[in-house]
């Protein structure tokens, strides 16, 4: 695009949105490349841990808190599904272990009455 590029196929190319790519340009024109390495965008790892301490203790024990409560739900509702498992078994193998059903032999069936 510094070249006279047009933005439209550079994005295609690159695979970006053509206003990203706009966005970049401008930020290189008005700080060089230095502009496109401390730009906006996801912070890195190390960023993020430094935010999560900057935000104090009272923060993180709500954190703390909030996650202690999601994994309190989890083990009750995997505690849920394995009382249902436990009770499909059962039933499972209380029906293989019955007898199988009769097939009719011996038992007189209906049959026209003949005449003699």
């Amino acid at each position: 695009m510094v070249a006279g590029e047009s933005g439209t196929a550079l994005s295609r190319e690159l695979g970006v949105k053509r206003t990203i790519l706009y966005r970049w340009r401008d930020a290189f024109r008005d700080g060089g490349e230095e502009a496109l390495r401390d730009g906006p965008g996801r912070p890195k790892r190390a960023e993020k841990a430094a935010m999560a301490l900057a935000r104090g203790p009272a923060a993180r024990a709500r954190d703390l808190a909030e996650a202690r409560r999601q994994i309190a739900e989890l083990e009750r509702k995997v505690g849920e599904q394995q009382v249902a498992l436990d009770f499909f078994k059962g039933a499972l193998q209380r029906i293989e272990a019955s007898p199988p059903p009769s097939d009719g032999g011996g038992v007189t069936g209906s049959s026209p009455r003949s005449r003699r």
